[in-house]
């Protein structure tokens, strides 16, 4: 596993990693082969679940336990991509989900505009996390080819 996703997992706090093995037992996902490596080992072994979590359809139920936008980001961006993707959402919306600019409607982690645009991945999209970072990332990924070139274009023109 890439260590960049485990530094963005801890940067959340160990508390939201134990919910996510606690979550991640109770749905039935298997844990990690038992170590003798303390915390780090089951850090690591909840950062290896989120992935799987999400390609579940449990989106809603990891947002329950309180993972950050940015931690589940990192399991969903590529990591070479992750710092241009984070870049954009910090200064589009400072990672709040419910973010909405009041002069244009923008609305959500990536202010897509209009803001229902982001119905197209999942009906969730005004309160789920992770629908808007997918969204987020398949529009970077189409408009600019990726978080890197559309991070270029926000650099030149302050959106995208």
């Amino acid at each position: 596993m890439p260590h960049a996703i485990a530094r963005g997992i801890r940067y959340i706090g160990t508390s939201t990693i134990a919910l996510v093995a606690i979550f991640a037992t109770a749905v039935g996902v298997a844990p990690a082969a038992n170590a003798d490596c303390g915390v780090a080992c089951k850090q690591e072994a909840a950062v290896g679940l989120l992935p799987s979590l999400l390609s579940t359809g449990l989106d809603v139920a990891v947002t329950a336990y309180g993972l950050a936008p940015r931690a589940i980001a990192v399991a969903i961006v590529p990591i070479d991509q992750f710092p241009a993707f984070d870049a954009i959402i910090t200064r589009e919306s400072s990672w709040n989900i419910f973010a909405v600019n009041p002069t244009s409607g923008a609305y959500g982690l990536p202010q897509a505009l209009p803001a229902h645009k982001m119905a197209t991945h999942g009906p969730d999209w005004m309160f789920n996390p992770v629908t808007q970072i997918r969204w987020a990332y398949d529009y970077m990924n189409a408009r600019y080819g990726s978080p890197n070139a559309a991070w270029a274009f926000w650099q030149a023109n302050h959106w995208y």
